[in-house]
């Protein structure tokens, strides 16, 4: 007969800013925000956790809506837990809830889609207020060619020319993915990149808006965009955008 305790599946959603962190995977040389959530889980629950989110971000980058799970055998009052986590936690990392999911859950292999946002300032003079949340991109910005050197990237496509270290991890695997939706959103002083796919390669998205600046900057052309997708080669793309301007945003299950 078992008698050792049902393990449970926790689901937790996660804001944080991500300007002072090395990003959210524990790593020897910064504070991480998994590290962090890990040593406040430890004060209170008296034990070891590890939890697993839905995919790394980098260092500065930040998350709306990241999702992340955890295993614990013993009875949970999750309401309560999150409340202690977050009086343990900087006030830049939040847990938004915690529930419990089903047995077969996996933040990380669960997902069958994910949302970005990258923001962009335009105005000559930058708000000193969102520096840390968005790029400020001083050169002249054609937005038509923008919008339609865009639209070459919806559909399903080999993003390895957009992906960093596209010969290891997921991307050496498979590096099609579908891009549903590429979407450049007015905003006061700028605009907002909304990129939402069945799933991502390494530093995809900062690549993508990098690429797609410079065009609109007449660094390349439309059809060089074209060219650079097709030719499943990371050297040959633009600069990747940097991490302050992204945020990711939903996770969908």
């Amino acid at each position: 007969m078992n008698t050792s305790p049902e393990r449970r599946t926790y689901k937790m959603t996660i804001a944080y800013d991500g300007t002072n962190y090395c990003g959210w995977q524990i790593q020897p040389n910064g504070i991480s925000i998994q590290e962090l959530i890990q040593k406040a889980m430890a004060t209170i629950l008296r034990k070891e956790i590890t939890i697993i989110a839905s995919g790394r971000t980098d260092a500065g980058v930040h998350a709306l809506g990241q999702i992340a799970h955890f295993h614990y055998t013993e009875p949970l009052d999750a309401y309560r837990l999150q409340g202690s986590l977050n009086s343990l936690l900087p006030v830049d990392i939040r847990i938004h809830n915690i529930v419990e999911a089903p047995a077969n859950f996996h933040a990380q292999h669960s997902p069958v889609g994910k949302t970005y946002h990258y923001n962009v300032h335009l105005d000559r003079v930058q708000d000193p207020f969102q520096r840390l949340y968005c790029l400020h991109v001083k050169e002249k910005i054609d937005l038509n060619i923008l919008r339609e050197a865009a639209k070459i990237f919806v559909g399903t496509h080999d993003f390895t020319s957009f992906a960093n270290e596209a010969y290891k991890g997921s991307a050496a695997k498979d590096p099609v993915r579908t891009l549903r939706r590429l979407d450049i959103i007015d905003q006061p002083g700028g605009i907002r990149f909304e990129l939402e796919a069945d799933g991502f390669l390494y530093k995809m998205v900062r690549n993508i808006v990098g690429t797609l600046l410079e065009c609109a900057a007449g660094k390349h052309s439309i059809y060089q965009v074209r060219e650079m997708l097709a030719a499943k080669d990371r050297r040959v793309s633009g600069m990747a955008a940097p991490p302050q301007g992204l945020f990711l945003v939903f996770v969908d299950y």
